[in-house]
């Protein structure tokens, strides 16, 4: 079955850059939506980013428009997420999910698969 392997979460100072990489298991389908979501302790699941089909076309929440990208590397099966100028607010469990379509979402409850998330801590 799918699955979905996060890494490259850890502690950094504010101001400071991650790159998230979430590695596929299965062939990469161009044409699905991959996102990235958070979730900080005692909230809900958030929309971060999502990059539908190759790249081609990118949404992020307003919070971190600016400062995050997402992209898609379709050769080697991964989705990417690179983090700059980190604010203590961006401190969550980042998480990788498939969409079983093409179109846009920005609810946990479009997407099918999911990873194990991957820890991000901004602090001084």
């Amino acid at each position: 079955q799918v699955q979905l392997v996060e890494s490259g979460g850890g502690l950094v100072q504010p101001g400071g850059s991650l790159k998230l990489s979430c590695s596929l298991s299965e062939g990469f389908i161009n044409h699905f939506t991959m996102a990235w979501f958070r979730q900080a302790a005692g909230k809900e699941r958030e929309f971060v980013a999502a990059a539908i089909r190759t790249s081609s076309t990118t949404r992020y929440r307003d919070s971190v428009k600016g400062r995050f990208t997402i992209s898609r590397n379709n050769a080697k099966n991964t989705v990417y997420l690179q983090m700059d100028n980190l604010k203590p607010e961006d401190t969550a469990v980042y998480y990788c999910g498939l969409r079983v379509a093409g179109t846009v979402s920005t609810v946990p409850e479009g997407y099918k698969y999911w990873g194990q998330g991957t820890q991000v801590t901004v602090s001084s």
